[in-house]
């Protein structure tokens, strides 16, 4: 039976309740218990139970809501289910706050110095869990801690002491960058952590599981787990290995300091969980498609996940905007540098696939490309700066397809990479050649090798280290290219670099591989817009549309769907063979669209052939993204598995 003060008090108290026990107070007892059990994993629920040093009083516990590398208050609270509370061997009462959901109140009766929680967290099944939703499936499990525990109320993550322990189905290994205490045949125990470190340190655990050594013999030590749901998921090439272990090396060259004890790949391969990255100080969260590493169009799709989310650790993890540094995960993070958080790693995220061989020179380039192209006709850049695209994050990374390119997406990203390149391109030019970008990411975020921490930056702090290495006006640069907004991308890095965008007839071979992979039709510079294959999810249906382009002219939308082109049962060869023949015909290339339950054949009246981005030098002009696209740490010596 409820005690009757205590439900009046948990229902008439102004709900801005803090912890009776404050988070120093704490850390000077015992550390909060944490005991996480996997074993139904394969049926998508997660089972933990927590145990709060207290003392008698009011207490609110929160659930995680805003989630680093998220960017965003995703937490997935939708997802916690079964949450009892006891102290003193009895149950007692909690009340969600009416405002935060994800705050609990509670009274901690007098004499009880310990309160017990339990919970469980359902994972939704499937790739549409999407990455705010950590999945699991009939082979495999990916354990995110901020789905399976609370914390009180104002406490800095920093002052909070956790300490864990994980049971996982029999058979099944698992790979993650927290310390490990003791492992039993029940059980793993770890090492005391702060509730930062904890988050921070997500866990990857399957039946099937393959662990490779990244940099033999060497300190810190790095490792790629690797969980999958067949035994050919696990086969990679010793080439792919080579390229791993050069990763290593270049980010050795290119920070020239390490803020890591050790550094942990997770990767998972899998249809059934979602494509998808996430950094961490001393791991990474990596999820990529299955049979990846046996179809080299997903393959090369995929190549620079890992050498972004590596660059993180770096640019991100431990030089972070000062706006995403916050103490605790109730405070709302400020997106706007996110053009350097992301973009910049997104720029070395492709330069380092090419350093370390993943792409050909001509693959990056044909990457570059692509993205300049796409970027240049977003026509929603006419009413919106990237600095806005940035502040919105939260709200972009879970927007729509359709309408993309009117509304913008999260393009600090890939403008990220243009903007980048070009003060790369810049600094080269400055100094004669003597110095480059790179020379910023070691003065920036590598120094002296530490172990993980967070240093907090401003623009101000961008612009005075940038200013260090090449003396220029760069608050006017930054300020030009991420604050203003009107039409074309940032093209200035690719023209520094010896090359310039145009069209050609011939498919650029960075997109083509990533249609197939994605299973969509792209014919966004010619007719204008994108569909997706027949036959797959979502089939036919019409992704995006250029604003003013051929096909919007027509009447085409995003939402609808393509179901014949000139007559006939639409696939993509005979859309491309349309295109083709329309440049020598006078007539309109015909298209039967249907819009919900209504037809409509849409005359698109163009004539111009296919047009594909590329890259193509400019004359008298030295190659400087050649130059960039260079091997700069020692080759990696060959070790076979």
């Amino acid at each position: 039976m409820r005690n009757r003060i205590s439900c009046w008090i948990l229902l008439t108290i102004v709900p801005t309740l803090c912890s009776a026990l404050p988070a120093n107070a704490q850390d000077a007892r015992k550390p909060v218990r944490l005991n996480v059990d996997l074993r139904e994993a394969t049926k998508h629920i997660f089972h933990a139970r927590l145990t709060f040093p207290v003392t008698a009083g009011l207490l609110t516990l929160v659930y995680p809501k805003w989630i680093p590398g998220e960017h965003s208050p995703v937490g997935p609270i939708v997802n916690l289910t079964g949450l009892i509370l006891r102290a003193g061997g009895k149950e007692i009462a909690w009340r969600r706050d009416d405002v935060d959901v994800f705050a609990f109140h509670c009274q901690v009766p007098t004499g009880a110095s310990e309160l017990e929680v339990s919970l469980d967290y359902v994972s939704p099944s499937g790739p549409s869990a999407g990455r705010e939703n950590p999945s699991a499936t009939a082979q495999l499990a990916i354990l995110n801690w901020y789905t399976v525990l609370l914390y009180p109320q104002g406490a800095k993550s920093d002052d909070l002491t956790y300490v864990a322990s994980l049971r996982v189905p029999a058979g099944w290994k698992y790979g993650t960058a927290l310390a490990v205490a003791n492992e039993t045949s029940g059980a793993i125990e770890f090492q005391p952590a702060s509730l930062t470190t904890l988050v921070d340190s997500p866990v990857l655990t399957g039946a099937r599981m393959r662990v490779i050594d990244l940099s033999p013999g060497q300190k810190p030590e790095h490792h790629i787990h690797i969980a999958a749901e067949t035994e050919s998921g696990l086969e990679i090439t010793q080439e792919t290995v080579q390229q791993w272990r050069q990763l290593v090396a270049e980010t050795g060259a290119l920070f020239g300091a390490r803020h890591y004890r050790h550094y942990d790949f997770l990767l998972t391969e899998s249809d059934n969980v979602e494509t998808d990255g996430v950094e961490h100080h001393e791991s990474s969260d990596n999820r990529v498609p299955g049979r990846t590493f046996q179809d080299p169009n997903i393959s090369d799709a995929m190549t620079d996940l890992l050498p972004h989310e590596f660059t993180h650790s770096w640019n991100g993890k431990y030089r972070r905007p000062a706006g995403l540094a916050t103490p605790n995960y109730q405070e709302p993070m400020k997106g706007g540098l996110l053009w350097v958080y992301e973009g910049m790693t997104q720029y070395y995220g492709t330069v380092l696939s090419a350093r370390i061989g993943s792409w050909t020179p001509e693959r990056l380039r044909e990457n570059l490309a692509w993205v300049a192209a796409y970027l240049d006709q977003r026509k929603g850049r006419t009413w919106r700066d990237l600095e806005d695209t940035a502040v919105t994050a939260q709200l972009l990374y879970g927007s729509p397809e359709e309408y993309r390119t009117w509304r913008r997406d999260t393009d600090y990203y890939d403008e990220g990479t243009l903007i980048w390149l070009e003060a790369d391109t810049i600094i080269r030019q400055e100094t004669k050649g003597k110095k480059s970008l790179d020379d910023f990411c070691r003065k920036f975020e590598g120094g002296e090798n530490t172990g993980p921490k967070i240093v907090p930056y401003t623009f101000d702090d961008v612009v005075a280290a940038m200013q260090e290495v090449s003396p220029y006006d760069w608050r006017a640069f930054f300020t030009q290219r991420v604050k203003t907004h009107g039409p074309g991308a940032p093209l200035g890095g690719l023209e520094n670099s010896g090359w310039k965008l145009v069209f050609s007839e011939t498919p650029n071979d960075s997109r083509a591989a990533g249609e197939i992979a994605l299973h969509l039709t792209d014919v966004q510079f010619s007719l204008g817009f994108l569909v997706r294959d027949p036959g797959g999810e979502n089939s036919d249906e019409v992704v995006d549309v250029v604003p003013g382009s051929p096909a919007a002219q027509a009447g085409i939308a995003p939402g609808m769907k393509l179901v014949a082109v000139n007559g006939r049962k639409w696939n993509p060869d005979d859309l491309h063979a349309a295109i083709q023949r329309a440049k020598t015909a006078h007539e309109p290339i015909e298209l039967l669209i249907e819009n919900e339950d209504f037809f409509q054949t849409s005359h698109v009246d163009y004539h111009g052939g296919e047009r594909y981005p590329h890259l193509e030098r400019i004359a008298g002009k030295p190659d400087l993204l050649g130059e960039i696209a260079k091997m700069k740490g020692p080759p990696v010596p060959a070790v076979k598995e």
